[in-house]
């Protein structure tokens, strides 16, 4: 049975890579065991890790659930200096999607749920568990 997951992201500079996750994130590191490593739970049970190290070619991306894209895609801008990134939506898909990099070129993303009632449904699941 699985019942929780973590997620590793490598960056070449990690006091750098600290900082920028902590902006993206919006808030510090929930453990920080040794040198060179952090982790935030971005979920009950879902981790996400930030590593010293070589970054993986070609992986991801990971996309964060946010419930305002374009708001979030404006902080980033804005506290990032990450470039405009465009928002996709396709008739068939519940959800408007993105992908941008970090600048180790680790490709993240966020989405966002069409219909609040489909988004406020999916956070009462989450916060149950």
């Amino acid at each position: 049975m699985l019942f929780e997951m973590t997620i590793q992201i490598r960056v070449t500079n990690f006091t750098a890579g600290q900082q920028w996750y902590q902006t993206l994130l919006n808030k510090q590191p929930d453990y920080v065991p040794h040198e060179g490593f952090a982790e935030w739970e971005l979920i009950p049970g879902c981790w996400l890790q930030v590593a010293e190290g070589q970054p993986a070619e070609g992986s991801g991306p990971i996309r964060l659930g946010v419930m305002d894209i374009e708001t979030e895609r404006d902080r980033l801008m804005k506290q990032l200096q990450i470039e405009r990134f465009e928002i996709h939506t396709r008739e068939e898909v519940p959800v408007k999607w993105s992908t941008f990099t970090d600048p180790w070129g680790n490709r993240i993303g966020f989405f966002q749920y069409l219909n609040p009632i489909e988004a406020n449904e999916r956070m009462q699941t989450i916060s149950r568990k």
